[in-house]
């Protein structure tokens, strides 16, 4: 770009430089709209839209961070621009400032956004702070807006939560109408429907060959096309899907296996009887309730269990206890935990106050029932500070065989989690860690925690709810036997399953790929935990 003066710079070279930038970046050229934003706010620093710019291309390269700056700048300069105070508000809720997001999600709101493009990032927002219905209500007044599938799509996803199954599919098709190669609205429509003949797997499988090499779209196709060819018992056929969407995946991520190593060492190193006895009184509070353990081991069934009771409500998948514990470390990084995180936080935490900013930072995300489960799988990690943190409150473990809980995993596109999933030998070895780690959270926490069989839920349900109920200190209600009747909304990857009645259908899954899933097999076989 050519070198300019304060002077010759003008307001029509910034809408030049601006209008490039923004071309940058629907082209994926982030370096060069940055550039384009730099030029512009080093002679025009007060130009709103340079420093809204910013905060997309922030977005866009998940720089979370940034684009809260950069979109704080916008509403600094102009309080009354409603696409920042929406798009600051998404920022906040993903970093974890729940109160913040919903401060300035009450902003964009007041100013009344007509934009189709403003309502659907409101729309997220409520979505993302757990308020489905106002998600769909938002969404719904995009498409009235605007016609574009990119609106369509996000209305079905909020349709699927909130259980109206119908709906989305039509929603679906009505984007893949508009856009046939949506990779994302055909992965739904594979979720939302059970394939009958493979004339949906071969529309998808001609598109997915379209795509050049590294496309995002690839892994949407092959997860998919595997989906389906597994409803039509094409086991090699949905393996060989399954396996072509999880290498692209792992391509786009980074997973670090040797820290997840080291972490898992320091938990097990500074969470030991002696620091447990070392403790300092904590909170009194019991309305949580923890569910943990791996993805796709039936947490949300058994989280649908427990809310069926009229004496507890879901808060659903909350972040907030593994941030309150890097924040009162002072450690404001959207990263993954680490095993200098872990020392410092057996060493300097109390535990009072780790449960008052986590009842502080979730007071908007709780229901106002006596109990809120938070089912985040992940919260296992945590198990000793939760005990320390909540003495009253109660940590329920899901255990599945680890077959079909490393396969379940395998077999599942998730969002911007479980990075270790994507490859069987990495998955099987983070599956070792974490059933070590367990057992060695069996001996400290004793009947803090429950440990509660996917496979014997599914066999017994009634005798399984009752030992939970019973476990957190319940009157029996036979409403916990009825779970699949709620019409709360359900945001994880089991939203179409828990509409129906427990079922058996996928125990022993794992048997019908054995000959492909040798690589997850031995190494379960050599930990002696494999159950063949």
């Amino acid at each position: 770009m050519p070198a300019q003066s304060p002077r010759s710079f003008s307001d029509g070279d910034a809408t030049k430089f601006l209008r490039q930038g923004y071309a940058s970046l629907n082209a994926g050229k982030l370096k060069d709209a940055g550039a384009c934003c730099a030029l512009v706010l080093k002679y025009r620093p007060k130009v709103k839209e340079a420093h809204f710019l910013v905060g997309l291309i922030a977005i866009e390269a998940r720089d979370w961070p940034t684009a809260k700056r950069a979109f704080k700048s916008v509403v600094a300069i102009d309080e009354t621009h409603t696409a920042a105070w929406a798009q600051l508000a998404r920022t906040f809720v993903i970093l974890g400032q729940y109160s913040n997001g919903a401060s300035a999600l009450a902003k964009a709101v007041a100013l009344k956004p007509s934009d189709p493009l403003v309502q659907d990032v409101v729309g997220t927002v409520h979505s993302l702070l757990g308020d489905q219905k106002a998600a769909l209500d938002w969404y719904e007044r995009a498409c009235e807006g605007s016609k574009a599938a990119g609106f369509q799509l996000s209305r079905a996803k909020s349709l699927i939560f909130l259980g109206k199954l119908t709906e989305a599919k039509a929603a679906l098709e009505t984007v893949i109408a508009q856009r046939p190669n949506a990779a994302q609205a055909h992965w739904l429509l594979s979720r939302v429907q059970t394939a009958v003949d493979d004339r949906h797997i071969k529309v998808m499988q001609t598109l997915a060959d379209a795509e050049p090499s590294g496309s995002h779209q690839i892994p949407f196709f092959q997860y998919a096309i595997g989906k389906e060819r597994e409803d039509l018992a094409d086991w090699a056929g949905a393996f060989q899907a399954y396996q072509a969407g999880a290498i692209a995946r792992r391509k786009e991520i980074s997973f670090d296996e040797t820290a997840e190593i080291a972490m898992f060492n320091a938990l097990e190193q500074n969470f030991t009887p002696n620091w447990l006895s070392n403790q300092k009184e904590g909170h009194p509070d019991a309305s949580p309730i923890f569910i943990v353990g791996q993805p796709r081991t039936g947490t949300t069934l058994v989280e649908r269990i427990i809310t069926a009771h009229s004496d507890v409500s879901s808060a659903g998948e909350l972040q907030q206890f593994g941030m309150a514990i890097k924040r009162l470390l002072g450690i404001s990084s959207p990263k993954p935990m680490t095993a200098q995180t872990i020392t410092a936080a057996a060493r300097d935490i109390d535990p009072k106050e780790l449960a008052a900013l986590y009842l502080k930072t979730t007071r908007s995300l709780r229901p106002t029932s006596k109990y809120f489960v938070d089912k985040l799988p992940v919260n296992y990690l945590y198990a000793p500070l939760i005990m320390a943190a909540f003495p009253n409150a109660h940590i329920i473990h899901l255990v599945r065989g680890a077959a079909d809980s490393c396969f379940s995993s395998y077999k599942q596109l998730f969002a911007d989690a479980y990075f270790h999933s994507y490859d069987q030998k990495e998955l099987a070895r983070h599956h070792v860690r974490y059933r070590h780690l367990m057992q060695h959270w069996r001996t400290l926490l004793g009947k803090f925690m429950l440990d509660v069989s996917y496979e014997k839920t599914v066999v017994d349900l009634e005798a399984s709810a009752r030992k939970i109920i019973d476990f957190l200190g319940l009157e029996w209600q036979e409403a916990c036997l009825e779970f699949h009747r709620q019409d709360t909304a359900v945001t994880t990857a089991s939203a179409v399953q828990v509409r129906e009645t427990a079922h058996r259908r996928s125990v022993g899954r794992w048997q019908e790929y054995r000959e492909y899933l040798e690589p997850t097999l031995s190494i379960l076989r050599a930990a002696n935990i494999l159950e063949e």
